[in-house]
């Protein structure tokens, strides 16, 4: 990893919005910032290039997709997650918990770790708050993640205090797995904490409290954006925000639809990630400033200019509604990448506006208007969505 150490700088604040730059070994991200999602080394359809070019600061990986395949060993001989997958920019990677999670059946939680069968082979594998810390060491990631317990949303209060409560105790061991790895926090490389807490007040105020305990280089605000409404996922996040150190970065895990970002933003947030962007863009809904369309319709059929005039992405740029209709009409695979390119586009474009805004003490006056105009999808078709989307995750 090159030498340069981890710095984060707040530069701005208009209310609890903020702007600030991060620091790492491989270059510096201006904050708030959207990473795009690359779970297996890729952003689904995109080459690293056009993920540059659409304002991609940073992106996110998956340590447990790239323990199973390639494995973090193969990563590693082939000179780290950078040079494998040929991105010379920040590299985040999460640390599998989600995904182990979100296996069901498959997997069984013990205090120790978290046993799962892989998705792919049917193979048997324990991840522990040990191994989860070495395998992104492995990777060679900028920025690592605890090991954490996600649980669903509607568990009870005494099922999330002890996923909670074990959390924490794994948050200590990566920490402590981490100062001690020649290969961690001695190479340059970071490990933020992640906040749980569930939809209980109390939890979160208590996590909030005994993960920012523990002298992380970033914090994370985890379990949401999970099945809860709308309201809680904003509240939650706040209140736990407010009781973060002002001085680290602040990363709102798995939230990525326009109207979140500002929202986000608007409670403290310097980071976010999803797959949302470029996921509903393979199904042909696309952002635009007045809200997601579906690029099927009828109604571009004929529309000889781009689909949204105000974009400067290299699909509005260079192609018709009507033809990126057609493409997908077709089932022709160009269709998918052009929509992704739009999607991603869009929201990191949304994310330069909201810094700019901050930085000139305007940021409540773009989030009001951007909001008048933008159209969030009905909450009842989102949380199917969502539901469906996690029935599927573990693939």
């Amino acid at each position: 990893m090159p030498e340069t150490k981890f710095n984060f700088q707040l530069q701005h604040t208009d209310g609890s919005a903020r702007a600030g730059e991060l620091e790492t070994p491989h270059g510096k991200a201006l904050t708030p910032f959207f990473m795009p999602v690359a779970t297996q080394a890729t952003v689904k359809g995109l080459t690293p290039e056009e993920v540059r070019e659409v304002g991609a600061q940073v992106i996110l990986s998956n340590a447990y997709h790239l323990y199973l395949r390639p494995g973090v060993g193969t990563v590693a001989k082939l000179g780290g997650l950078h040079r494998f997958m040929g991105w010379d920019g920040p590299i985040l990677t999460d640390s599998g918990g989600f995904q182990a999670f979100s296996m069901g059946p498959l997997r069984k939680v013990t205090d120790d770790g978290i046993r799962f069968r892989s998705h792919i082979d049917g193979s048997e594998h324990n991840f522990t708050p040990q191994l989860a810390t070495a395998n992104q060491e492995g990777l060679g990631a900028d920025i690592a993640m605890c090991f954490d317990q996600c649980i669903a949303y509607g568990a009870s209060e005494k099922e999330v205090r002890q996923a909670m409560e074990r959390t924490h105790r794994w948050a200590q061991s990566c920490f402590d797995t981490h100062q001690s790895s020649p290969t961690g926090a001695a190479a340059g490389q970071v490990l933020f904490g992640i906040v749980q807490g569930g939809t209980f007040s109390e939890l979160r105020d208590e996590s909030a409290r005994a993960i920012s305990s523990i002298p992380f280089q970033g914090y994370a605000v985890g379990g949401l954006a999970v099945g809860e409404n709308k309201e809680d996922m904003y509240r939650f996040t706040g209140q736990v925000a407010e009781l973060l150190p002002q001085d680290k970065p602040r990363y709102l895990m798995g939230v990525g639809s326009p109207e979140d970002l500002v929202e986000g933003v608007a409670r403290g947030i310097d980071m976010f990630d999803c797959a949302l962007p470029t996921r509903v863009a393979r199904n042909g809904s696309l952002f635009t400033p007045e809200g997601r369309v579906d690029i099927n319709k009828a109604r571009y059929a004929e529309q000889q200019g781009p689909l949204d005039e105000t974009c400067d992405c290299y699909t509005c740029r260079k192609y018709s509604a009507a033809y990126l209709r057609h493409l997908f009409r077709a089932k022709e695979l160009l269709g998918l990448r052009l929509a992704s390119i739009h999607n991603l586009r869009f929201v990191l474009a949304l994310m330069e506006r909201i810094r700019a805004s901050i930085l000139e003490d305007r940021f409540d006056t773009f989030r009001k208007d951007f909001l008048d105009v933008y159209q969030p999808t009905d909450e009842a078709a989102r949380q199917a969505q969502k539901e469906r989307w996690l029935q599927t995750r573990g693939g």
